[in-house]
């Protein structure tokens, strides 16, 4: 057979070897970008056609060796990505134009960023993006979006000439403001102490209503966890979904295929009254991070959700000497709980050059209210003096 050469598009990641796949791989990359991770959603039926997810992951060979590679799918519509562009479709349909089918980089269901390009050089993550943009243009697909790049990626980005689009997520850090050189937190209490009074004693107050449900807590990994827990938990997942009228993206065998090729990435933190399970919640985690991803519970338990969700994952950071805990998308209530605003970003190409400039004439009106936003969150950060969120600023354009 011969060896694979220049752009290639793959129609499942298990056509490229788990260990060429991650060797592209920078450090402290989030678990999600493993080919395990994706893997488990492909094998599982949670990103197939039918779910509108076509995997066409993009690569960059030479002679048969992997340069680099980008997760890439064709959607059918845009449940799933956390980055909004409905107004996008809608206002291709009132003009008579398809917006569906559209190309997406981006790990499904999952809003943490981290790099799309994986590459073995600068170089290659250049060739890799701009063969991808001239696939989409010769396409005749109206666009073309990368969701929650990161780092060396915004660099890449911008020299493609994509126009990039902000967002914001809430993220805790291990780093004490009022300590020289913001030292780790030696502990819950010391975090608590360098919040402010209103907020500390919110705090407080949610835990001891949580604590007065008289619930168990343990921490499970992959390794520890039972098939019991892994039921017990999508439970609480696809819960979660009904009770706010939708469908789960995931199902029970993401959770168990994804407990057993990566068990050391995986955290189920799960609450029990007695030997019944009540709640619980699930984490990704690796050397540095904690994120937060899913939780459900089989009853009402006022304050549960804040104690399995932000106060014991902050814990767990703590005492696991973790740097960051991420809690996903949106949400300005984890301000009042330690965590703070970080800028995120999304880049986005739009084929048709009317709704091209109308687009990047959004994006800049956009950025203008987001960075006004970022500010107002910024003057209500929860610690005891002025330090304040590291935001990011908005990368060059």
């Amino acid at each position: 057979m011969q060896a694979r050469h220049g752009i290639q598009l793959l129609d499942a990641i298990a056509d490229v070897a788990p260990e060429a796949w991650d060797a592209l791989l920078p450090a402290k990359t989030p678990p999600c970008l493993q080919h395990a991770y994706l893997q488990a959603l492909e094998a599982s039926g949670c990103v197939r056609p039918e779910t509108g997810w076509t995997p066409r992951h993009a690569t960059l060979w030479a002679e048969g060796e992997l340069l680099a590679a980008m997760p890439l799918y064709l959607k059918t519509h845009s449940w799933g990505e956390y980055v909004f562009d409905w107004a996008w479709a809608e206002a291709y349909h009132r003009h008579g134009l398809d917006y569906y089918p559209k190309w997406l980089s981006a790990i499904p269901f999952t809003p943490i960023p981290g790099p799309r390009l994986l590459g073995r050089s600068a170089a290659a993550r250049q060739a890799l993006l701009a063969g991808v943009v001239e696939l989409a243009r010769h396409s005749g697909l109206s666009s073309l979006h990368l969701l929650f790049p990161t780092g060396d990626d915004l660099r890449v980005i911008e020299d493609e000439n994509l126009p990039l689009r902000d967002g914001v997520q809430f993220h805790w850090r291990n780093a004490d403001p009022h300590e020289p050189a913001h030292r780790s937190y030696p502990d819950f209490d010391a975090f608590l102490a360098s919040l402010n009074h209103d907020k500390r004693k919110k705090i407080r107050q949610e835990r001891r209503r949580a604590a007065a449900h008289g619930l168990n807590l343990r921490w499970e990994d992959g390794h520890s966890a039972t098939q019991d827990d892994w039921a017990f938990l999508y439970r609480c997942y696809a819960t979660t979904y009904a009770l706010h009228r939708s469908t789960p993206y995931l199902n029970h065998a993401f959770f168990a295929q994804l407990a057993t090729a990566m068990p050391s990435r995986v955290r189920v933190l799960i609450a029990e009254r007695g030997d019944l399970p009540v709640a619980a919640a699930f984490f990704l985690c690796d050397d540095h991070v904690l994120f937060g991803r899913y939780w459900g519970a089989t009853e009402h338990l006022p304050f549960l959700h804040f104690e399995l969700c932000y106060y014991q994952a902050i814990d767990y950071c703590i005492r696991q000497g973790l740097q960051r805990f991420e809690g996903g998308a949106q949400g300005e209530h984890k301000l009042a709980r330690g965590l703070q605003p970080v800028r995120t970003h999304s880049a986005h190409w739009i084929g048709d050059t009317r709704f091209r400039t109308a687009v990047d004439d959004y994006l800049a009106r956009e950025r203008g209210q987001m960075d006004f936003y970022l500010d107002e969150l910024a003057e209500h950060a929860p610690f005891r003096t002025q330090a304040t969120a590291e935001l990011k600023p908005s990368a060059p354009r």
